[in-house]
Protein backbone atom coordinates (compact mmCIF):
# COMPACT_ATOMS: atom_id res chain seq x y z
CA UNK A 1 0.00 0.00 0.00
CA UNK A 2 1.24 3.34 -1.50
CA UNK A 3 1.68 6.21 1.68
CA UNK A 4 -0.93 8.52 -0.53
CA UNK A 5 -3.34 5.17 0.74
CA UNK A 6 -2.18 5.06 4.16
CA UNK A 7 -2.35 8.27 5.22
CA UNK A 8 -6.37 8.28 3.23
CA UNK A 9 -7.31 5.74 5.72
CA UNK A 10 -6.02 6.97 8.24
CA UNK A 11 -8.09 10.26 7.82
CA UNK A 12 -11.36 8.23 7.07
CA UNK A 13 -10.41 6.69 10.39
CA UNK A 14 -10.70 10.17 12.12
CA UNK A 15 -13.24 11.73 10.27
CA UNK A 16 -16.12 8.22 11.12
CA UNK A 17 -14.51 8.47 14.57
CA UNK A 18 -15.56 11.97 15.33
CA UNK A 19 -19.18 11.62 13.41
CA UNK A 20 -19.42 8.50 15.87
CA UNK A 21 -18.46 10.43 19.12
CA UNK A 22 -19.83 13.71 17.92
CA UNK A 23 -23.87 11.91 17.55
CA UNK A 24 -22.84 10.08 21.04
CA UNK A 25 -22.19 6.55 19.57
CA UNK A 26 -19.40 6.98 21.78
CA UNK A 27 -17.81 8.73 24.65
CA UNK A 28 -14.63 9.64 26.42
CA UNK A 29 -11.94 7.40 25.19
CA UNK A 30 -14.21 4.16 24.58
CA UNK A 31 -14.46 2.44 21.42
CA UNK A 32 -11.90 1.83 18.90
CA UNK A 33 -12.06 1.22 15.02
CA UNK A 34 -9.39 -0.73 12.86
CA UNK A 35 -8.86 -1.17 9.23
CA UNK A 36 -6.94 -4.14 7.22
CA UNK A 37 -4.24 -3.10 5.12
CA UNK A 38 -2.99 -4.95 1.66
CA UNK A 39 0.14 -5.78 3.60
CA UNK A 40 -1.94 -7.72 6.03
CA UNK A 41 -1.14 -5.78 8.67
CA UNK A 42 -3.76 -3.25 10.26
CA UNK A 43 -4.17 0.51 11.29
CA UNK A 44 -6.05 0.80 14.46
CA UNK A 45 -7.38 3.57 16.75
CA UNK A 46 -4.26 4.17 19.69
CA UNK A 47 -5.07 3.16 23.34
CA UNK A 48 -6.73 5.61 25.81
CA UNK A 49 -7.60 7.84 22.62
CA UNK A 50 -11.05 9.46 22.18
CA UNK A 51 -12.71 8.85 18.68
CA UNK A 52 -13.93 12.36 18.53
CA UNK A 53 -9.92 13.94 18.91
CA UNK A 54 -7.73 11.13 16.52
CA UNK A 55 -4.83 12.93 15.38
CA UNK A 56 -4.03 10.46 12.40
CA UNK A 57 -0.36 10.70 12.78
CA UNK A 58 -0.33 8.91 15.99
CA UNK A 59 -3.12 5.95 14.61
CA UNK A 60 -0.92 3.01 15.56
CA UNK A 61 0.53 0.76 12.10
CA UNK A 62 0.80 -2.76 13.15
CA UNK A 63 2.29 -5.47 10.85
CA UNK A 64 0.84 -8.73 9.97
CA UNK A 65 1.50 -10.23 13.85
CA UNK A 66 0.35 -7.62 15.61
CA UNK A 67 3.53 -5.64 16.19
CA UNK A 68 3.33 -1.87 16.45
CA UNK A 69 5.64 -0.13 13.52
CA UNK A 70 4.84 3.13 14.16
CA UNK A 71 2.22 5.34 15.97
CA UNK A 72 1.29 5.01 19.68
CA UNK A 73 0.66 2.10 21.11
CA UNK A 74 -2.93 0.53 19.92
CA UNK A 75 -5.88 0.16 21.55
CA UNK A 76 -5.74 -2.78 24.66
CA UNK A 77 -9.08 -4.54 22.79
CA UNK A 78 -6.70 -4.62 19.77
CA UNK A 79 -7.12 -8.70 20.11
CA UNK A 80 -10.59 -8.24 19.47
CA UNK A 81 -10.10 -7.33 15.99
CA UNK A 82 -7.38 -8.89 15.17
CA UNK A 83 -10.08 -12.68 16.19
CA UNK A 84 -12.71 -11.75 13.90
CA UNK A 85 -9.97 -10.64 11.15
CA UNK A 86 -8.58 -14.13 11.46
CA UNK A 87 -12.45 -15.29 11.05
CA UNK A 88 -13.27 -13.01 8.26
CA UNK A 89 -10.87 -12.85 5.56
CA UNK A 90 -12.73 -10.78 2.99
CA UNK A 91 -13.58 -7.81 5.97
CA UNK A 92 -11.85 -4.64 5.73
CA UNK A 93 -12.47 -2.87 8.91
CA UNK A 94 -13.98 -3.39 12.10
CA UNK A 95 -15.60 -1.06 14.65
CA UNK A 96 -16.24 -1.74 17.89
CA UNK A 97 -18.16 0.96 20.20
CA UNK A 98 -20.01 0.73 24.13
CA UNK A 99 -23.16 2.81 22.23
CA UNK A 100 -25.71 2.83 25.23
CA UNK A 101 -28.60 1.24 22.72
CA UNK A 102 -26.93 -1.21 22.08
CA UNK A 103 -25.01 -2.13 25.60
CA UNK A 104 -28.35 -1.91 27.30
CA UNK A 105 -29.63 -4.98 25.09
CA UNK A 106 -26.30 -6.65 26.23
CA UNK A 107 -27.54 -6.56 30.10
CA UNK A 108 -30.76 -7.78 29.43
CA UNK A 109 -31.42 -11.06 31.27
CA UNK A 110 -33.58 -12.88 28.68
CA UNK A 111 -32.61 -12.10 25.12
CA UNK A 112 -31.73 -14.73 22.80
CA UNK A 113 -28.02 -15.51 23.36
CA UNK A 114 -27.95 -16.73 19.69
CA UNK A 115 -29.82 -13.46 18.07
CA UNK A 116 -30.26 -10.93 20.53
CA UNK A 117 -32.17 -8.94 18.69
CA UNK A 118 -35.09 -9.56 15.94
CA UNK A 119 -35.52 -8.83 12.74
CA UNK A 120 -37.37 -5.96 12.85
CA UNK A 121 -36.23 -4.50 9.65
CA UNK A 122 -34.77 -4.93 5.99
CA UNK A 123 -31.63 -2.44 6.82
CA UNK A 124 -30.83 -4.49 9.70
CA UNK A 125 -31.10 -7.88 8.12
CA UNK A 126 -28.80 -6.70 5.29
CA UNK A 127 -26.13 -5.19 7.48
CA UNK A 128 -25.92 -6.93 11.03
CA UNK A 129 -28.41 -10.08 10.04
CA UNK A 130 -28.09 -12.81 13.54
CA UNK A 131 -26.25 -11.14 16.21
CA UNK A 132 -24.89 -13.63 19.16
CA UNK A 133 -24.12 -12.65 22.35
CA UNK A 134 -20.64 -13.43 23.87
CA UNK A 135 -20.39 -13.82 27.40
CA UNK A 136 -19.00 -11.36 29.95
CA UNK A 137 -15.30 -11.64 30.24
CA UNK A 138 -12.82 -9.16 32.54
CA UNK A 139 -11.99 -5.93 30.28
CA UNK A 140 -8.30 -6.83 28.56
CA UNK A 141 -9.52 -10.84 29.11
CA UNK A 142 -7.45 -12.60 25.95
CA UNK A 143 -9.98 -15.26 26.33
CA UNK A 144 -12.78 -12.65 24.97
CA UNK A 145 -11.04 -12.70 21.54
CA UNK A 146 -10.85 -16.75 21.76
CA UNK A 147 -14.85 -16.48 22.23
CA UNK A 148 -15.18 -14.02 19.55
CA UNK A 149 -13.34 -16.30 17.01
CA UNK A 150 -15.69 -18.75 17.60
CA UNK A 151 -18.59 -16.79 16.21
CA UNK A 152 -17.11 -14.54 14.16
CA UNK A 153 -16.53 -16.83 10.88
CA UNK A 154 -20.61 -16.82 10.96
CA UNK A 155 -21.41 -13.44 12.07
CA UNK A 156 -20.11 -10.01 10.96
CA UNK A 157 -20.91 -8.77 14.01
CA UNK A 158 -21.08 -10.25 17.63
CA UNK A 159 -22.58 -8.41 21.19
CA UNK A 160 -20.12 -8.70 24.16
CA UNK A 161 -22.38 -8.74 26.96
CA UNK A 162 -22.03 -5.46 29.37
CA UNK A 163 -19.66 -4.58 27.11
CA UNK A 164 -20.91 -3.61 23.64
CA UNK A 165 -20.60 -4.46 19.79
CA UNK A 166 -17.77 -5.22 17.57
CA UNK A 167 -18.72 -5.43 14.13
CA UNK A 168 -16.87 -5.65 10.90
CA UNK A 169 -17.32 -4.53 7.19
CA UNK A 170 -15.88 -4.93 4.10
CA UNK A 171 -15.24 -1.38 4.06
CA UNK A 172 -14.53 1.09 6.71
CA UNK A 173 -17.94 2.76 5.74
CA UNK A 174 -19.76 -0.13 5.79
CA UNK A 175 -18.80 -1.53 8.90
CA UNK A 176 -20.13 1.84 10.62
CA UNK A 177 -22.78 2.02 8.78
CA UNK A 178 -23.75 -1.36 10.09
CA UNK A 179 -22.58 0.12 13.34
CA UNK A 180 -24.79 2.44 13.41
CA UNK A 181 -27.59 0.61 12.16
CA UNK A 182 -27.15 -1.80 15.01
CA UNK A 183 -27.18 0.74 17.57
CA UNK A 184 -30.38 1.99 16.35
CA UNK A 185 -31.99 -1.50 16.12
CA UNK A 186 -30.95 -1.81 19.55
CA UNK A 187 -32.80 1.27 20.27
CA UNK A 188 -36.27 0.33 18.48
CA UNK A 189 -35.84 -3.07 20.45
CA UNK A 190 -36.07 -1.48 23.79
CA UNK A 191 -38.43 0.54 22.62
CA UNK A 192 -40.65 -1.93 21.42
CA UNK A 193 -40.45 -4.00 24.44
CA UNK A 194 -43.56 -5.82 25.44
CA UNK A 195 -45.41 -4.66 22.50
CA UNK A 196 -45.27 -7.97 20.34
CA UNK A 197 -44.08 -6.53 17.42
CA UNK A 198 -44.24 -7.77 14.00
CA UNK A 199 -40.67 -8.91 12.87
CA UNK A 200 -39.75 -10.51 9.01
CA UNK A 201 -40.45 -13.74 8.33
CA UNK A 202 -37.89 -16.32 8.08
CA UNK A 203 -38.28 -16.23 3.75
CA UNK A 204 -38.16 -12.43 4.30
CA UNK A 205 -34.95 -12.60 5.99
CA UNK A 206 -33.37 -15.41 3.48
CA UNK A 207 -34.71 -13.46 0.57
CA UNK A 208 -32.75 -10.11 1.72
CA UNK A 209 -29.29 -12.40 2.40
CA UNK A 210 -29.46 -14.01 -0.61
CA UNK A 211 -29.90 -10.56 -2.58
CA UNK A 212 -27.75 -8.50 -0.23
CA UNK A 213 -24.51 -10.72 0.92
CA UNK A 214 -22.28 -8.30 3.70
CA UNK A 215 -19.24 -10.04 2.94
Amino acid sequence: MSRHDDNLLREQIVTHGKSLFDRGLTMGSSGNISVRLDDGGWLMTPTNACLGRLDPARISRLDREGRLLDGDKPTKESFLHMAMYAERPRSQAIVHLHSTHSVAVSCLPDIDTHDCIPPLTAYYVMRVGRLPLVAYHLPGDTALGDAVKGLAGRHSAVLLANHGPVVAGKSLEAAVYATEELEETARLFLLLRGENPRCLTPEQVAELEARFPRD
